[in-house]
Formats: structure tokens, sequence, C-alpha cells
């Protein structure tokens, strides 16, 4: 093993930090090896099979081009809840764990309806289901391939919800095809400027969905503006809306909305301090 491991640190180490490798080692010992990180010392003689061996060279040959580990795994986890990923979704952030625990702290206990807009893995609205336990809830994406993989991720993780493979930039016409309304309506929706790419990462770029990722930068509130306009059809009276946001947009998403006529709009910060999420309460109709 301390050779494999050798020749993971070498073969990495002009591409990643360290900090990273060591996460990477981590993990392909664990999934690949059954090794866990507290059996690396007793194991460091243990002398790995040629088919492991394999697996972990064509790991490391992917990782050089910069593939993500979570689809070359296949897998990932969020909110300590396992997720089957492919390059059809995004992979899950820490920071969207933060928008399904504002959501969680809200309507703890309470029987509530929910929908998840631009769902993609499934993530948040299967995490919301699991512990919100008297909560019903739905989701919706354009990507019949992104709605496969939430389909599956919901029945590994044994919860039932409602799909609906619906375009949200037609929002009138979405809203009309939905019988339901929701008390919360929260999204995760495409935020990153086209300008912006230049400082994202090449894995980011090479291998995630660009159509759950970019918007114009002529147009960057796209997708908040058509699902607040959804949500004032489909929000039931004093229902939430709950958006993950791009932090540099954090007052022009309150504005909007405020010019919606939404109220109680908040900016909320994340754990390392920037504007990350907007929560704002329909008006009563």
């Amino acid at each position: 093993m301390t050779g494999t491991v050798a020749y993971i640190q070498n073969t990495l180490k002009d591409y990643y930090p360290p900090s990273e490798i060591k996460a990477f080692i981590r993990l392909i010992m664990e999934r690949v090896c059954d090794i866990q990180p507290h059996q690396f010392l007793l194991c460091k003689d243990k002398e790995l099979s040629e088919k492991e061996k394999t697996q972990i060279y064509n790991i490391v040959e992917r990782l050089v081009k910069y593939e993500p580990i979570q689809y070359i795994f296949g897998k990932t986890d969020f909110y300590g809840f396992e997720f089957l990923v492919d390059p059809s979704v995004l992979i899950p952030r820490p920071e969207t764990e933060e928008l399904v625990e504002l959501i969680v702290h809200d309507y703890a206990k309470k029987s509530i309806d929910i929908l998840d807009v631009g769902t993609g893995s499934g993530c948040i609205a299967i995490t919301l289901r699991r512990l919100l336990k008297k909560a019903q809830v739905s989701a919706l994406d354009i990507s019949p391939e992104a709605l496969k993989i939430a389909k599956r991720n919901a029945g590994i993780n044994r919860v039932q919800l409602t799909f609906y493979e619906k375009d949200i930039l037609q929002p009138s016409k979405t809203a009309d095809s939905i019988e339901d309304e929701f008390d919360v309506i929260v999204s995760n929706p495409p935020y990153v400027m086209e300008k912006e790419k230049a400082e994202m990462e090449k894995n980011v770029l090479d291998y995630e969905p660009s159509l759950a990722l970019f918007v114009p930068d002529d147009n960057p509130l796209l997708f908040y503006n058509n699902i607040a306009r959804f949500a004032e059809q489909k929000l039931k009276k004093k229902g939430y809306l709950y958006f993950e946001i791009n932090a540099q947009m954090g007052e022009a998403v309150v504005n909007m909305l405020r010019m919606m006529e939404f109220k109680n709009v908040e900016l909320i910060q994340d754990l390392s301090g920037k504007d990350r999420f907007v929560k704002a309460q329909t008006w009563n109709r």
C-alpha cells in the first residue's frame, strides 16, 4: 500500500494541493481497497491486488485530467446522505447544505408542501424530505437526464417525491400545468455569470453541466426573476421563497423581490461570511 500511496502523491503533486491529494488518497483507499483512514498504519505493508492497482491507476489518470473525483466514483455525500452524481448534474456544494439547514430550522415538525426548482441530483429535495418527516416534497427540472438521477437518488434514500419535467423559464405556463400550491419554494438555480469563467477551476468548466451553472452577463437574475414570477402564482398565503445566490448579486436579488412586492425579504450570509441566501415571503393573496 505504501508504494501505491507514494505513486498517487508523486503523480498528482503538480496538479493539486497536498490537502486535496490527501483527501483523494483517503477516498481511493476506502472505496477501492476497503481500507478506512484509521487502518492506514496497520495496512501500510498490505499488498494490493493487481485489480486494485489497475483501478487506482485508472482513477489517477482521470484525476490528472481534472475530472472530479465525485464523477469518477459516481457518488458523493450531502448532509451525511449518499447521492449518485454524473456529468448531467452538478456536484452538491457545502453551501447548499446551509440552504437546507435554513429551511429545516424554520419548519421543523411542521406539515408543509415544498417544491425544489432546478433539483439536479435531487440533493435539496431528498434531504428535506428525510429531515422534515411531515413534509410533502416535489422536485422540478428541465433536464430529463437530471431527473433520472434524482429519481434514482430518491430510491436510494427511500423517500417518495413528486417529480416535474418543466421549464421554469416559462413561469406562467409551468405554474398553470402544476395543480399543487406550496408553503416553500426553494432553488439553487444557475447563477454564475459568463464573465466569471476565467476565475473558475478546470474541473468545473470541463466536466460539470453548463446548463446548471451559467447565466448571461446581461441578465444575471434570469432564473431568480422567473422563479419569483412562478412563486407569485404557486406559493400559498404567507409562503416563503428560499434562494441560493451569487455572492455578487445579493442586493440585486433583494431589490428585485421587494419591487415584486414580496415582504420580509432577508439577505443571509453563509458560514464564510459571503452573501449566499435570500429568503422572502409572499404577500397575502
